[in-house]
Formats: C-alpha cells, structure tokens, sequence
C-alpha cells in the first residue's frame, strides 16, 4: 500500500474526508507557496498569513468536492487563493468564515515565522521569488502565468496583452499551472 507521503494531491483530496492526515500532507506539501504568493501580493506577512490560513480552510470545506478534470490540484487551489485575494480586497478586510467554521485558530507568527516571512518577502520584492518558479516555462506559458496570476489580470487582457485568442491564453495558462505543479511534484520526489 502506498504511504500517505507518496500519493498525489488528487488522491490525497480525496481522502481528506476519512482520513485527516491526508489534507495535512496537502498543506504541507502547498503551505509555503500559498503564503509566499500571498506575501507577495500583500506584501504583509500578517496579511499574508490570514489569507493562507483562509485559503487552506476554505479547500478542506471543499475536498470533497474537489475533481481533477483539467486542473491540477495545485491550480485549483490558487484559484481558491485568488478568490480569497479578490475578496479581501474588495471588502477592504480578510474575511474569516471558512477559519472561523473550522475552528482553527488565526495563525499567529513567532519570531522565527516572521524571519522566515521578512527573508520571503524580500524574494518576491525584489521579483526573484515568482521569477525562479516561472522561469524555466516556456516564453508563451510563462507570460501568460504572470499576466493572469501576478498581474490579476482577465483573459480576456491576458489575450489582448499577448496577441492571442482567449481560448489560447487559458491554454497557455493552464499549460503553464500544470507543468509548475508537476515540477513541483517532480521536486518533492
């Protein structure tokens, strides 16, 4: 039988409903890249570190929902992390529904944490932290990344920007999530 560590997300996912450890492999697996890109997208390690905790308790409330189809599990929960960003901003506050159904305590950062978090958002300041994951990707996918993910931008103006149709600019984005989260993948093992 194939060890808990050993599984996909997809598979971990899945078994998120009878067996708790699964989604804590999940966010292990995820945590520190989801709090990186909200740091670079706050550029507040409080902030940063509400949102991630919004984020994560808002995928295990949707595990049992989650289906591969055509998005990584890793896609899928930068979407979520966009929906959380987007709503955090136009609300003007981090909203905490998700946190607060769960039970789970707002994270609070030791002082190792926010060394941690200061040495972090130093990286996506200075551009070197977004740069590094995408810069391997081809041409096409990793401008298509950066338009829609760091830059929030439609794909409609991902297409316009790239002089492509927006059926292509949601290939190339796709493409380019799902070869960073099989990477990624290919990383850990």
């Amino acid at each position: 039988m194939m060890g808990s560590a050993e599984r996909s997300d997809d598979e971990l996912l899945a078994a998120t409903a009878r067996d708790a450890e699964a989604f804590g492999i999940f966010y292990r697996r995820h945590g520190e890249a989801v709090f990186r890109y909200m740091l670079f997208r706050t550029r507040s390690a409080d902030d940063a570190a509400e949102l991630a905790a919004e984020v994560f308790a808002a995928a295990l409330e949707s595990s049992g929902r989650f289906r591969r189809m055509d998005t990584p599990a890793r896609a899928w929960l930068f979407g979520i992390a966009n929906h959380k960003l987007a709503d955090s901003r136009r609300r003007g506050r981090i909203a905490d529904q998700a946190r607060l159904r769960l039970g789970v305590e707002r994270l609070g950062l030791h002082d190792a944490a926010l060394e941690r978090a200061e040495e972090l958002a130093d990286l996506a300041l200075s551009g070197e932290g977004i740069s590094s994951l995408v810069a391997d990707l081809p041409d096409g996918e990793r401008d298509a990344v950066l338009a829609r993910v760091v830059g929030e931008q439609s794909y409609a103006e991902v297409a316009v920007r790239l002089g492509i149709s927006q059926p292509a600019a949601r290939q190339r984005v796709r493409r380019g999530l799902a070869r960073l989260a099989f990477w990624a993948r290919e990383d850990k093992a």
